[in-house]
């Protein structure tokens, strides 16, 4: 394999993990929406998948977990559901790329080349589809925040819920396993072009050495 695909696996397992520690954070961090009041100015509060937090000026935080799941809302549950299989499929993706890098040692030989390179394109599709996944929930969380946010029929003195840190780390994550399947996948297309001309090199080099022997054994 020349250099530059081999740079471009590497590059696309880093942006793979990458992708995967920031889908991971944002399923757990609590900032998925947050809300400020002016009747108490000293608090904020912050609304995640799994648990609810008040924080204050003075750096206090208390959160609570969600008493019941049946309770929840079908949004909460919908974007658990897909944020937990997003990690799911990035993970499996990562597990099943690992074995395709060209610095593992496996499979190695025709038949063992073309194995790793199907594992290669089966981890970049599933990154893929972990970051189609992951971006589904937080884009719709948002989309939520922005229609109640610009709802004519609530008061203005009334709080509304604001874009949190984590929806900001979900994009990102998200774009990132995209980013990082494209580029496997685009590796396996740099392999592709180069072995054609070195096996055709190795068939003429293999078929000289031969005609020398069989001149030599004449001789």
């Amino acid at each position: 394999m020349d250099r530059c695909a081999c740079a471009l696996e590497l590059l696309g397992m880093l942006v793979y993990v990458g992708a995967w520690l920031c889908a991971l954070v944002t399923t757990l961090l609590p900032q998925w929406l947050t809300m400020s009041t002016a009747l108490l100015p000293v608090e904020s509060y912050e609304m995640g998948l799994w648990e609810t937090c008040v924080v204050q000026d003075i750096g206090g935080m208390e959160c609570r977990p969600y008493d019941s799941l049946l309770g929840l809302s079908s949004d909460l549950k919908l974007a658990r559901i897909l944020m937990c299989t997003s990690l799911t499929v990035g993970m499996l993706g990562i597990l099943v790329a690992i074995p395709g890098l060209d610095l593992v040692y496996s499979c190695k030989g025709h038949s063992g080349n073309r194995t790793k390179r199907t594992l290669i394109i089966i981890g970049g599709l599933l990154g893929m589809v972990s970051g189609v996944l992951c971006l589904i929930p937080v884009s719709y969380m948002a989309h939520l925040a922005v229609v109640n946010f610009f709802d004519d029929k609530v008061p203005d003195v009334v709080p509304r819920w604001e874009f949190g840190e984590s929806l900001f780390c979900g994009w990102v994550g998200g774009f990132l396993f995209i980013v990082a399947g494209l580029i496997l996948v685009t590796s396996c297309l740099c392999y592709q072009v180069e072995p054609q001309h070195v096996v055709h090199r190795r068939h003429q080099v293999k078929n000289t050495d031969f005609n020398f022997r069989k001149h030599s054994e004449y001789v």
